[in-house]
């Protein structure tokens, strides 16, 4: 059986992690890929899961997911990971 499952809010998440790592704000808490994983994880447990299995379907989740509104509640979440896992890392 080969069934591709993608998981639009996992993209998302995935991005604005990346763009919130990358700003002022964010500079002084850990960087590295445990610490990021880590940061996704906690976001994505918080946040409902959108799977689709086709391109098109991707497409039109991502637009209905992708809106100021959206991403301000999604980034609250992030932001709340980010300051979490800051707290309480997880390193070897």
């Amino acid at each position: 059986m080969n069934k591709e499952l993608i998981n639009v809010m996992e993209e998302i998440v995935t991005t604005l992690v990346t763009v919130s790592m990358l700003s002022p704000d964010y500079q002084t808490f850990c960087q590295c890929n445990k610490c990021r994983n880590d940061i996704m994880a906690l976001s994505l447990n918080t946040l409902p899961s959108h799977y689709v299995t086709t391109e098109e379907g991707r497409k039109l989740v991502f637009e209905q997911l992708n809106t100021n509104e959206n991403r301000k509640w999604i980034n609250k979440r992030i932001i709340s990971a980010i300051h979490t896992v800051g707290k309480y890392p997880k390193h070897d």
